[in-house]
């Protein structure tokens, strides 16, 4: 990559004043703030490898991507769905798809500007050894520790404007549903008994990919702060039977970011380097991923994500929303004929499915932090943006940041 002719092509772009440039659709960002994005970008495939050679090819759907982020400019970005890899450089599928795609020169855009980048290992696609859909099997997609057919599909992958505090960052990939008190376990709706072996519940992990705890040195304004972004993409409620495996799994997906940050009640945890707590009471965070639950609609009913929506160290006095949900809604209107949301807040547009539009990916940020802004890229049909979408289900949503103040005081954004 070539960063003087980045610079140079960033600079013309800021400063010629064309009026050209189709940044309608990108959100401006105020002074003086970081602005943090989550997005599921579907970036898998069936065969193991294929996602990279593609990218090395010229993928289409990762140029949408891209043009996406370009409009967006998010300081820190969490990326579901993207297929792990640890191998280096541009081998990587997060890396070539940074340096690649949105990173390059570009005609109309800008490029993105989040080089510090980092992935770690996922549960999808790795072998349990046991048949934990009880179908006879144990070689299954459903028999991996997450749902997968290779290891690493659907990973995740974190990119940022800051450097990237990689030596202290926490992983929960390994830690035990079982070894979380009062866990939400299934149970057989025609024995009353536990839907799984005690043999099974001794490899079963909670995380269906991972938990993420990565912290971040922001600088603004002359000021140092580390931020911690809490990192994860629960299972789906779906996919399963009468027991509510997955339904349950993901209620206590979601729990474990509710405990990591409260000091009271998060002694049980232990993460993969077997450090054991959860985050120090005071400290700064953001909770962001697909969390494949909505507060009133679908499959989880509500109670999942309440748990992070109604935490008293949880700023959630706002709601990022968007016109084009609004329009998605009503273009859907018989999909979402039962839908009791708001269609502003929603993220997801899963009419591909035969199903409705719904609200599940977050970006949640403690009480200390002010949110000044936030939303939903959903551009509405023949707006910019509009044909970039369409690269994946879900929607881009981001969401505006001040530092902490000096003396600590808290600060809320109330919704409008």
């Amino acid at each position: 990559m070539n960063q003087p002719s980045i610079r140079l092509a960033m600079a013309l772009l800021l400063f010629s004043g064309a009026a050209s440039l189709s940044l309608a659709a990108q959100p401006k960002k105020p002074k003086d703030t970081i602005r943090v994005a989550t997005y599921n970008v579907s970036f898998y495939r069936d065969k193991e490898g294929q996602l990279l050679e593609d990218l090395k090819a010229g993928d289409a759907r990762a140029r949408k991507i891209a043009e996406v982020l370009r409009r967006v400019q998010p300081d820190i970005l969490l990326l579901n769905e993207i297929d792990y890899s640890d191998a280096k450089g541009q081998d990587a599928p997060h890396r070539r798809f940074y340096c690649k795609y949105a990173a390059t020169d570009d005609e109309t855009l800008p490029y993105l500007r989040t080089h510090f980048m980092r992935t770690w290992p996922v549960n999808t696609g790795v072998p349990s050894g046991m048949d934990l859909d009880r179908d006879g099997q144990s070689d299954g997609l459903a028999d991996a520790f997450g749902y997968g057919r290779y290891p690493g599909q659907y990973g995740m992958a974190v990119y940022s404007r800051f450097p990237i505090k990689s030596d202290e960052a926490r992983t929960f990939q390994k830690f035990l549903w079982k070894d979380m008190p009062g866990a939400k376990l299934p149970v057989d709706p025609e024995t009353g008994k536990p839907y799984y072996s005690d043999e099974v519940m001794n490899i079963f992990r909670l995380s269906s990919k991972s938990h993420w705890d990565v912290p971040v040195e922001v600088t603004l304004g002359g000021e140092k702060r580390t931020i911690h972004f809490l990192c994860s993409h629960p299972t789906p409620p779906v996919f399963d039977g009468p027991e509510d495996r997955n339904g349950r799994r993901n209620h206590d997906e979601i729990r474990l970011w509710a405990d990591y940050v409260s000091p009271d009640r998060s002694d049980y945890l232990v993460d993969d380097g077997g450090k054991r707590g959860g985050l120090a009471d005071g400290a700064s965070f953001v909770i962001l991923g697909d969390l494949n639950a909505d507060p009133t609609d679908g499959d989880s009913a509500g109670e999942n994500i309440r748990q992070l929506l109604e935490h008293p160290r949880v700023n959630a006095a706002f709601t990022p929303a968007s016109e084009g949900g609004v329009a998605s809604s009503q273009r859907n209107s018989e999909l979402n004929a039962n839908q009791q949301g708001d269609p502003q807040f929603d993220t997801a547009d899963f009419s591909g499915d035969g199903h409705g539009n719904l609200r599940v990916d977050y970006v949640l940020p403690s009480r200390d932090l002010q949110v000044v802004d936030s939303g939903v890229f959903w551009p509405k049909q023949g707006e910019p943006g509009a044909e970039a979408i369409k690269a994946t289900d879900h929607r881009l949503v981001w969401v505006d940041l001040t530092l902490p103040t000096s003396e600590g005081e808290a600060r809320e954004t109330e919704a409008e």
